[in-house]
């Protein structure tokens, strides 16, 4: 029987049913078929530019490569398993439409360097998404802080009340971690973004090739520097699964706070019923299904980077088969939090934000007891460790009344040491508290409203940079 592999002029036999089964990369691969047109029709244009292929040709294989891609869109490509790969695919149906010419493509390229700038054009392009989204919610997000900087409630450590804050101030804390991971996207960008396009198998081809026209017209900033490296390299993608991880750390980070916030303990916020769910037993439950999601969606996330880097870690140079393990994990990454950040940004565009609740809870905790130890401090020159003990005696008194601190009359707080003044009784003042720490990148209303007009402004230069950076892929 005639092998009918592109590569198969080696082979006698037919590939067993079972390999290509195992080998086809084809049913996931597939994905790539916008990328690997592209530097299709690209490499075709250099093969031109340089006389190894005629203008003619490269039209026709341009034109041939152009109706394959209609035909995908169309949902009238057939995928065969035996062609193993989208690369195989897509210059099978190309040499069925145009003939002969069409299997003149592959000069001076291998698979190796094809699937590797497929993937990375793949993963530059999820790049740009993943930074529109987060631009977006941390757009979301400024807009609750601007809303909420006099909305007090109790900030935490040790999951304990500790000192008052503002709503607003801890917005801020997430857009600052959401920043970090546009900015990691942003290096790792431009870290990846040179064409491998003209590595050919791994050492580069003897023909006249012209890589800085490839690159150039694909819009990346220069050729990758050594072949060998080129077809190998998969420290794009492991960045991007890397970014994507930090993203979906602080995804989880801020679920948790949602799904905390929503309980019946804190009812500082209530979710919208359109991203909430019920019980099929209990009619009374509102149960908050999108922060569990996106808390455990940031499990699959590590794992698959986690994955890819087990791949990598032991390969010798040059290509080898098992970075065909690469695109899964990538794939699934990018999509999980694709939908994550949208549906996070519309829980909390949608979300209710109970102010009433949580000044509540800042009656609980004794929130204003740094700050009692703080004016004995400065106002009456008592060592902060014996002002630590003074306010510890202060605080188990008033819990001996069933009071928060804060609740204390000035009778009542004086009574408990002869070193408290009576003016320390302002001291208790929850938003006082609060407005106290005006230092800079502090909880006050006026630090809060400088870190918010700080990250507005980087938010701008942001949006500015990822256009920028966005222009060369235009020319495409």
């Amino acid at each position: 029987m005639e092998n009918q592999k592109l590569w198969g002029g080696r082979f006698s036999a037919s590939a067993a049913e079972i390999l290509d089964e195992f080998n086809a990369s084809l049913p996931f691969d597939k994905k790539l078929y916008k990328q690997d047109i592209l530097g299709s029709q690209t490499h075709a244009k250099m093969l031109a530019k340089c006389g190894i292929l005629t203008q003619s040709e490269a039209e026709k294989i341009c034109e041939g490569l152009e109706q394959v891609k209609e035909e995908m869109e169309r949902g009238e490509f057939e995928f065969i398993l035996s062609d193993e790969d989208i690369h195989m695919a897509v210059e099978k149906r190309l040499t069925q439409i145009i003939g002969e010419v069409g299997k003149k493509l592959h000069t001076a390229r291998s698979r190796n360097d094809q699937v590797a700038l497929d993937f990375r054009l793949f993963v530059l392009d999820s790049n740009d998404n993943l930074r529109v989204l987060l631009l977006e919610l941390i757009d979301t997000l400024l807009e609750i802080a601007k809303q909420h900087t006099q909305t007090m409630l109790p900030g935490m450590t040790h999951l304990q009340h500790a000192q008052p804050v503002n709503f607003g101030f801890l917005m801020c804390a997430y857009v600052s971690m959401f920043a970090r991971d546009f900015e990691r996207l942003e290096s790792s960008f431009r870290r990846n973004n040179f064409c491998p396009l003209g590595a050919a198998a791994l050492a580069g081809t003897p023909y006249a090739t012209d890589r800085f026209f490839t690159a150039q017209t694909l819009g990346f900033i220069a050729p990758t520097l050594n072949a060998t490296d080129s077809v190998s390299d998969r420290d794009f993608a492991l960045d991007f699964l890397y970014d994507c991880s930090m993203i979906a750390m602080h995804i989880s980070r801020l679920a948790e706070e949602l799904v905390l916030w929503s309980s019946y303990e804190f009812k500082f916020i209530t979710l919208s019923d359109a991203y909430s769910t019920g019980s099929s037993i209990m009619p009374q439950k509102k149960n908050p299904d999108v922060p569990e999601l996106l808390r455990g969606k940031s499990g699959r996330v590590y794992g698959n980077l986690l994955s890819l880097l087990v791949v990598m870690k032991g390969l010798p140079l040059a290509y080898n088969k098992d970075t065909q393990e690469d695109k899964e994990g990538v794939f699934d990454s990018f999509e999980t939090l694709s939908i994550a950040l949208r549906i996070l940004k519309d829980t909390l565009q949608t979300m209710t934000i109970n102010t009433d609740s949580m000044l509540k809870a800042c009656k609980k905790g004794h929130l204003s007891a740094t700050d009692l130890a703080d004016f004995l401090v400065q106002t009456c020159g008592i060592p902060f460790r014996e002002a630590h003990h003074i306010t510890g005696k202060a605080v188990a008194f008033a819990e001996s009344l069933d009071k928060d601190l804060s609740d204390l009359s000035a009778e009542e707080l004086c009574s408990v040491d002869s070193a408290i003044p009576q003016e320390a009784h302002k001291s208790l003042d929850l938003e006082a508290s609060m407005n106290s720490r005006n230092s800079y990148g502090g909880t006050s209303t006026q630090a809060t409203k400088t870190q918010i007009e700080s990250l507005e402004a980087w938010l701008q230069l942001a949006k500015k940079a990822l256009q920028d950076s966005k222009e060369p892929q235009n020319a495409k």
